[in-house]
């Protein structure tokens, strides 16, 4: 069976809507609005993987800050956004084992090189679409797809 190498279902970050962690809170809203993804990964300008953040942490840092107001926004940086949630990376050389591991508990998995320098992202829904059509190849899927078409 033929292994699949995570640079093979990686979406460079030159095509995906990321954030650095210097830009204002306003700036960031802004982009995520304007990319229409929920959450996007930041990084610092060394191109470092620092988190992800995602439309829920705008919404609480808005209501800790007590504030609703897009120009009071520029006065604070993503990096005043506190991590809520953990988006683990993995590093350019993992397996696809780690991936589907790490995309169980996380929309998508920002990947890394060996500098920590973030290089893009793999989406759950690029995981899934790999184990499908590996399960579809299996003998046990067929086996019991013909069943399910038997019972209709």
């Amino acid at each position: 069976m033929k292994t699949t190498n995570i640079l093979q279902l990686l979406k460079p970050k030159a095509l995906i809507a990321y954030i650095y962690e210097d830009a204002t809170v306003r700036q960031a809203i802004e982009k995520m609005r304007r990319s229409g993804f929920t959450a996007v990964p930041v990084i610092n300008r060394n191109g470092e993987y620092v988190k992800a953040i995602a439309e829920g942490d705008f919404l609480w840092f808005m209501m800790t800050h007590d504030t609703a107001d897009l120009s009071e926004l520029e006065n604070y940086k993503v990096s005043d956004i506190p991590k809520r949630v953990v988006c683990e990376p993995v590093y350019v050389y993992s397996t696809i084992e780690d991936l589907f591991k790490l995309s169980m508990n996380q929309n998508f998995v920002p990947v890394v090189d060996d500098r920590s320098v973030f290089i893009g992202i793999v989406t759950r829904k690029d995981i899934l679409q790999v184990c499908y059509e590996k399960l579809k190849d299996s003998e046990a899927f067929l086996s019991v797809h013909e069943y399910e078409r038997e019972d209709i």
